[in-house]
């Protein structure tokens, strides 16, 4: 019994071994057959050792554009930008003072209701706002950090 087990445990490790090995082969009529096992003598091999990964694609050189712009495409005036930069910055501003006064008044509710006897399920309402207008802030203060 223990020498078959032992049989059966070498058989088991030396299956992944053959399995690493990825076989391109071209057929009489030209068609393209990618297989784990050698059909014939004209497969080659692609893939081969412990780790069967695609190779990273090759690095673009340093400063070179994915896309780069067409010459054709319009262009915004280095000033009429720092316009809508500061305009956007101001609107970020606006909107960041007033979900501040909201979150002191969704504090102040949630307070009062803490004051309150009841049930604690109902206090859910009131925190979730709290929590939505804290998110709000943390994101356009993320806007305004990004900002030039």
């Amino acid at each position: 019994m223990t020498r078959s087990a032992l049989a059966l445990l070498i058989a088991t490790l030396a299956v992944p071994a053959s399995a690493q090995t990825i076989y391109k082969c071209i057929d009489a009529n030209g068609g393209t057959l990618i297989s784990n096992a050698r059909v014939d003598k004209n497969c080659k091999a692609i893939v081969s050792g412990p780790e069967s990964t695609i190779p990273a694609p090759k690095a673009r050189p340093a400063g070179a554009a994915a896309n780069p712009t067409p010459s054709s495409f319009p262009r915004v005036q280095e000033d009429t930008q720092k316009a809508r930069d500061g305009d956007r910055r101001h609107i970020l501003e606006q909107e960041l003072a007033g979900e501040q006064r909201n979150l002191d008044l969704a504090r102040k509710d949630l307070s009062e209701q803490e004051g309150l006897r009841g049930p604690a399920d109902r206090l859910a309402p009131y925190r979730d706002r709290v929590g939505q207008h804290e998110r709000n802030i943390q994101a356009i203060q993320k806007e305004l950090g990004n900002l030039r």
